[in-house]
């Protein structure tokens, strides 16, 4: 069996990506990036650092294009900025339903991409493709494309235009972020290498939603995250 990781270079894709070179070798293992017109550059400056950690290949495509309509804002080109609230405080707040950093149809994309990839390598081989949402990304319909419902329907499309060579796996979907650091720690992944923070400076700013929840999945763990903060 093949995988193809999508790697943003933060906590769950890379846990994703310990657990699929743990399982499959890491000869069997290549990781996809993506450049989407983010707002720095620091998430795929992680993404490289950590498949060179582990020894795999890794590919970067190109979406800036297709979000250049979008004001969500994750995006360099966005009016608006990053909320610096809990997931959970901003749901309180203005009820269930999409978040203002929600890449429209993100996930989607990623995935039809990671396939076209996989048929393109492993023409002829099985392939796994390899997504690290988590319950926590799907709570309130935060981010519809990171829930099961989804990951399903996307699992069996890209299965039936693959000719079922190419699945999608989503080992994460039912675990929420403490899980997801409990996993990694077990198989000790460089967490020191990774990068969540919504914005791009030289130390984690400590106060965006990502950043929130990173800070007390490792703190549920009794354990010191690894990176810096401003605060």
């Amino acid at each position: 069996m093949k995988a193809i990781v999508l790697s943003s270079g933060g906590v769950d894709s890379t846990t994703c990506l310990a657990m699929a070179v743990h399982e499959l070798g890491k000869e069997n293992v290549v990781t996809l990036s993506f450049e989407y017109g983010q707002r720095h550059s620091k998430e795929l400056e992680s993404a490289q650092k950590v498949s060179d950690f582990f020894g795999v290949k890794h590919v970067v495509f190109n979406l800036t294009q297709i979000f250049s309509f979008s004001n969500c804002s994750l995006l360099s080109n966005s009016t608006e900025k990053p909320v610096h609230e809990s997931y959970a405080d901003q749901i309180a707040k203005n009820g269930e339903g999409k978040v203002s950093t929600y890449v429209p149809f993100r996930n989607g994309l990623m995935l039809s991409a990671g396939a076209a990839l996989a048929q393109s390598l492993f023409p002829e081989e099985k392939c796994e493709i390899w997504i690290g949402a988590h319950a926590d990304d799907a709570a309130g319909n935060a981010y519809a494309d990171c829930s099961v419902g989804f990951n399903n329907a996307m699992d069996q499309a890209i299965n039936i235009g693959t000719y079922g060579l190419v699945s999608l796996r989503a080992p994460l979907n039912r675990w929420n972020k403490a899980q997801v650091v409990a996993k990694g720690l077990e198989l000790k992944v460089p967490y020191e290498l990774t990068w969540s923070c919504y914005d791009g400076g030289e130390k984690a700013c400590g106060e965006c939603g990502t950043c929130i929840d990173r800070k007390a999945a490792f703190e549920a763990n009794g354990v010191k995250d690894p990176i810096e903060y401003v605060k």
